[in-house]
């Protein structure tokens, strides 16, 4: 649970945050409860005797912008000589959600996540979501260039393989949808929306039919998420059965 201390801090141990903290960035951050912010899903809001609500959805916004403007960046460098679908293509597999939530794992922002969603109830991006806000912390704490730094050498080049990324297609949509066209078969998506309690959202379910039969079925809190999920199972089928539906 959480604290209003007069301190300004909102979790409980502060200093054993704040080590973890620095455990996960590499340095000592300058604004603790800026980053305290950015581990507050919207599961476990409150709000402020001044009306202002507290969890990480603003710093996950701005956290997605300098994200793409990192690897931007660094893709530019990296690849001098490649073409801007190249560069699109290599920075969407890196902030896929699949991946973050991964990478937020491997660093360790799992454990200082805080939430209210029942243990049993799984949410995908909860984890990534933080990372992204605790890049937008990093980004307001010291600015772009250190947040740059932080993520090409404290993430990027320790937790990913920037060669595996390159000649892997993790588009399943693209691949089921090639396979669908060379097979002149037909490919439907159907749709369902709900609102999760739990996590404060509207849920997006999709099934995927192929020549009018389920082929597999998606989650996700937008569209292309669950269409994703649905096409990663759909394509884990398509090459068991070899390619005959």
């Amino acid at each position: 649970m959480l604290s209003r201390k007069p301190n300004g801090t909102f979790l409980h141990n502060k200093r054993e945050f704040g080590s973890r903290l620095r455990k996960i960035l590499g340095f000592k951050p300058g604004n603790l409860r800026l980053y305290e912010i950015a581990f507050i899903h919207r599961s476990a809001s409150f709000t402020l005797p001044d009306g202002k609500k507290v969890n990480n959805e603003r710093l996950e916004y701005l956290g997605d912008a300098i994200l793409d403007a990192i690897l931007s960046d660094f893709l530019f460098e990296k690849f001098p000589d490649a073409n801007e679908g190249f560069m699109t293509k290599i920075r969407s597999r890196i902030v896929n959600r699949e991946v973050l939530n991964q990478l937020a794992v491997s660093m360790g922002i799992d454990k200082t996540v805080v939430s209210n969603i029942n243990s049993n109830h799984t949410t995908r991006n909860l984890f990534g979501d933080a990372f992204e806000a605790l890049l937008g912390a990093v980004f307001l704490d010291k600015g772009f260039s250190r947040t740059k730094k932080l993520f090409i050498n404290n993430v990027l080049n320790k937790y990913l393989d920037l060669n595996q990324i390159i000649n892997t297609d993790t588009d399943y949509k693209s691949l089921v949808f090639e396979w669908v066209q060379k097979n002149k078969a037909n490919l439907i998506f159907t749709y369902n929306e709900e609102y999760d309690f739990d996590i404060k959202k509207s849920v997006f379910s999709t099934t995927l039919f192929i020549n009018r039969k389920e082929f597999a079925k998606g989650q996700g809190t937008s569209k292309k998420e669950a269409e994703q999920e649905a096409s990663s199972l759909a394509w884990r089928r398509i090459k068991d059965i070899s390619g005959h539906l």
